[in-house]
């Protein structure tokens, strides 16, 4: 009975009172972290007008936070096993204050290579997602994990966030005091997790070392199954907001200015934000599994008709919404079926390592779509045309895979 309990297990009947609450401390967090790990994508414009940036030089600037924020979370899943998420979400969110000093101070000298450096120390605050993962699956039992991770995936709405109200700031209180603002937020919210978040009595602490530990989750085949899935719909999500301004901006410019752009995308981020716990929930009930090929046929079909490039309105609109849907309900699915399939010390490892793949697959597409991009006809079409091709064989897999395995973890 106890060692399916819990990701650890000393109590039998750990006492697990007051576990909505502190997960959902832990998902603010999260919201303040996307917020900070987002902030350059929405005001892309002041950067790329101000710098007089190519398509070359969007993509990297845009696309450098994501792949260290990817990266940094295997080393800081490991870490939360060994220290904890109080420590790790403390240490995050101090941390990520300087990088967004760095990017203002980078952005009021017009220097793209300071940029770039804050924009890498800028990713840090991108890790924060595996800190909270292996944090919320201890504060539920393995039956409900899928609703605790999708609660704590809904710290995405930073990411919303970020794009509704800093173009916003910048208009209201100006460049250097937009990331003031943000700069003290991390502060507050750092102080707020320190003093009112607690582990789960079923936790405790892992010392195995980094590279061992992160050696055995690569050894698992659930870490690799999940990372390829999890990299195509979270990475698809990191990869449109991150782009999506500068997507709309480019092929609609004169229907969307760059608050629009980014009212948009706060509402793309939103519906992925809902339809997370909403993924996890259906997983818990009915099997991860068709949850997360009812997302890849939906991304599939969906990016297909955004290749189309339909004109601006209510169907464009629709379609993003919906887009965002379907990746909100794969993400949900993943981590639904990471926790009841892997070993319980190893969860905060595995999640690390899938939660970086899925930040890895955000990494390559606005690459892409800048190395693609038509000048002549306007058009971003043969990056959608990629995401069909990989969305259409991650089905293929995701259909292969044992269905007991989507049973063992409901």
């Amino acid at each position: 009975m106890s060692t399916n309990s819990a990701p650890s297990t000393s109590p039998a009947h750990p006492d697990l009172r007051g576990q909505l609450p502190q997960v959902l401390l832990a998902t603010l967090a999260s919201a303040v972290g996307f917020w900070a790990w987002m902030l350059i994508a929405p005001i892309q414009k002041y950067y790329s007008e101000g710098m007089d940036l190519s398509e070359g030089q969007i993509s990297l600037m845009l696309a450098t936070p994501v792949l260290v924020g990817a990266l940094g979370r295997i080393v800081t899943g490991a870490l939360t096993d060994r220290f904890g998420a109080r420590k790790m979400f403390t240490v995050v969110l101090l941390a990520s204050v300087p990088a967004v000093l760095l990017v203002a101070l980078a952005g009021s000298i017009g220097s793209f290579a300071l940029l770039i450096v804050a924009g890498t120390l800028l990713g840090v605050a991108g890790t924060i997602f595996a800190v909270g993962v292996p944090f919320s699956s201890a504060w539920y039992e393995p039956k409900r994990r899928g609703f605790a991770n999708g609660v704590f995936g809904m710290g995405m709405i930073g990411t919303a966030v970020s794009a509704f109200f800093t173009p916003r700031l910048l208009s209201g209180i100006g460049y250097l005091g937009t990331h003031l603002f943000i700069a003290g937020l991390l502060v507050v919210m750092a102080v707020l997790v320190w003093f009112f978040l607690r582990e789960s009595p079923a936790w405790t602490p892992n010392a195995q070392p980094l590279v061992p530990k992160v050696t055995g989750a690569l050894k698992l085949p659930i870490t690799w199954q999940m990372s390829f899935l999890y990299g195509i719909v979270f990475g698809g999500f990191v990869a449109f907001s991150t782009f999506l301004p500068k997507y709309l901006t480019t092929i609609y410019p004169d229907q969307v200015d760059p608050v629009g752009a980014g009212t948009r995308t706060a509402l793309f981020a939103v519906a992925a934000v809902v339809a997370r716990p909403i993924g996890g929930v259906l997983a818990d009930k009915f099997g991860p599994k068709v949850i997360a090929l009812v997302s890849l046929a939906g991304i599939v079909s969906l990016a297909y008709i955004v290749g189309q490039q339909p004109e601006e309105g209510i169907l464009t609109g629709t379609v993003f919404i919906l887009m965002a849907s379907a990746m909100g309900l794969g993400m949900g699915a993943v981590f639904a079926w990471i926790g009841p399939s892997t070993p319980p010390e190893k969860v905060g490892a595995v999640s690390g390592v899938v939660a970086a793949a899925g930040g890895l697959g955000g990494y390559f597409p606005p690459l892409a779509m800048g190395a693609t991009y038509h000048a002549e006809t306007n058009s971003y079409a043969l990056g959608l045309w990629l995401l069909v091709l990989v969305g259409t064989f991650a089905l293929v897999v995701a259909g292969m895979l044992q269905g007991a395995r989507g049973k063992a973890a409901t």
